[in-house]
């Protein structure tokens, strides 16, 4: 099909929008009390949204709205980990939205609003549909990010990320426009050949790209344009700044690697050397500004801009196995960062939530399992080898080195090397210092859940229970992007 007006291609997103919006028309009716019902049957809704794109759309390479929203393998691989990462971020939720008094209906609904914004984002074909997915996905992030109104750091968190993220937004509009403008087209497909064609010749177009690739850096929280992270890391909510962490990071990184390598395929050279500079800066931001923080919270925001440089040496080298290689990254982060921030959530006394380095203290005396958990999860960030970290960073820097870019994965090396000296002093302040006082008991089963499944695929026989599976998915998912 030439996929003018092809409906079931996009049945998923038009099955979610649907819950979306009976969802909401339920709890303005029944209210906050709705919460639980209308939490659970989101995470209903993303498994039966998942379910339906597997057996309906599958891995075929299929085209909908005159070309505009693709579905194809790589589409599947990355939906499936947003599915995974929202409805994981509603399971560790509850206990955390009901103790501060923000169990508001209203949460799970626009946790779904931003994740078919995502998946429209990742099947974007068009610099229109890309533009549409991101927006939804930003106008819900903003409202969620100040969730907890009554609360100056959460408010002024939602009023410094809608500003920057306005800002950013401004300048992928005008790097689209510049495109449009020197190429008579917003289709990936038709810039890919006429930019093919005509290379660097076309002034205007890499200057687009330019603009357009700050935009996507802003959303990926790359450096230079990373400002708005650690600030609404803190400020958010917990159970947000853990979806901010997650979802998001995959759809924006696969959007990322859809405009570059499908719609600039021939401008590679020029958009390489700024993926590199990107890259190279946020490893190294990332690795040396983690190392004074002491709010757990701003140091996983700053640990993720390091992780996106990490993932951004795969697509810097250009390469099917580069992209593959990201795939296998962004999937491994996610498991990562759930079982971090689900780990954080149980940071509870009966003053309330605590977020200093320094209240884990003793932890493995007072806790074991959780220390353990923690350990894991640290020790993998930090890419101990045969945790799961360990092999993310491996397919990043072996990608690279591959290409010719060895000094990109020398240096990703050596910022990994610093990186792990804040992942360890975690891990020495939970095992050796002196104990602080014990965290409430009182976090929840699912809670328990997440943290005892990432941190079994984490652990050492992480390669048997996730890489090896990851390795073949990515592999069949990257060459959907027509190397």
């Amino acid at each position: 099909m030439n996929g003018e007006l092809n409906l079931f291609v996009a049945l998923p997103e038009i099955i979610m929008a649907v819950w979306a919006m009976a969802l909401l028309m339920l709890g303005v009716f029944q209210g906050d009390k709705s919460y639980n019902q209308i939490s659970n049957l989101t995470i209903v809704g993303f498994i039966v949204c998942a379910i339906v794109m597997l057996v309906n759309v599958g891995g075929e390479r299929q085209v909908a709205f005159g070309g505009m929203f693709i579905s194809d393998a790589f589409a599947v691989f990355m939906k499936t980990l947003v599915y995974a990462g929202g409805a994981v971020v509603l399971l560790i939720s509850t206990t955390y939205l009901k103790d501060h008094k923000i169990a508001r209906f209203e949460f799970p609904i626009l946790v779904m609003l931003a994740s078919l914004g995502m998946l429209l984002m990742i099947s974007a074909n068009s610099l229109m549909s890309l533009y549409v997915g991101l927006e939804l996905q930003s106008l819900s992030l903003y409202v969620l990010a100040a969730m907890n109104r009554d609360r100056t750091r959460s408010t002024e968190a939602g009023l410094k990320y809608f500003l920057l993220g306005a800002l950013s937004s401004g300048m992928l509009l005008y790097g689209i426009s510049l495109i449009y403008g020197f190429t008579g087209t917003v289709d990936f497909d038709v810039l890919a050949q006429v930019l093919k064609t005509e290379g660097a010749s076309n002034i205007g177009a890499v200057i687009g790209i330019v603009f357009m690739l700050a935009g996507l850096a802003f959303k990926v929280s790359a450096v230079p344009f990373h400002m708005w992270t650690p600030d609404v890391y803190e400020g958010s909510p917990t159970p947000v700044t853990a979806f901010f962490a997650a979802a998001p990071k995959v759809a924006a990184l696969a959007l990322f690697i859809r405009v570059m390598v499908g719609a600039f395929p021939g401008l590679m050279h020029e958009w390489q050397q700024i993926v590199i500079f990107i890259s190279i800066a946020s490893m190294l931001v990332g690795a040396f500004i983690a190392l004074v923080q002491t709010n757990i919270k701003r140091l996983l925001a700053y640990s993720s801009i390091g992780h996106i440089g990490y993932a951004l040496v795969g697509l810097a080298a250009g390469t099917q196995a580069g992209v593959e290689s990201v795939l296998i990254y962004i999937a491994i982060y996610l498991t990562m960062t759930l079982g971090t921030f689900a780990s954080v959530l149980t940071m509870r006394r009966s003053e309330g939530m605590v977020e200093n380095i320094s209240d884990l203290a003793g932890l493995s005396r007072n806790n074991l399992p959780m220390a353990v958990a923690l350990a894991i999860f640290m020790f993998s960030l930090a890419g101990i080898p045969l945790l799961a970290g360990f092999w993310g960073k491996w397919y990043v820097f072996l990608a690279a080195v591959e290409a010719g870019l060895w000094p990109v994965a020398l240096i990703g090396l050596l910022a990994s090397v610093v990186s792990a000296f804040y992942y360890l002093r975690v891990v020495k302040i939970m095992f050796f210092d002196e104990p602080a006082a014990s965290f409430d008991g009182n976090h929840g089963r699912s809670v328990s859940f997440v943290i005892g499944v990432s941190a079994l695929i984490n652990s050492p026989v992480s390669y048997i229970l996730l890489v090896a599976p990851l390795i073949t998915a990515a592999g069949w998912a990257s060459k959907a992007l027509l190397f």
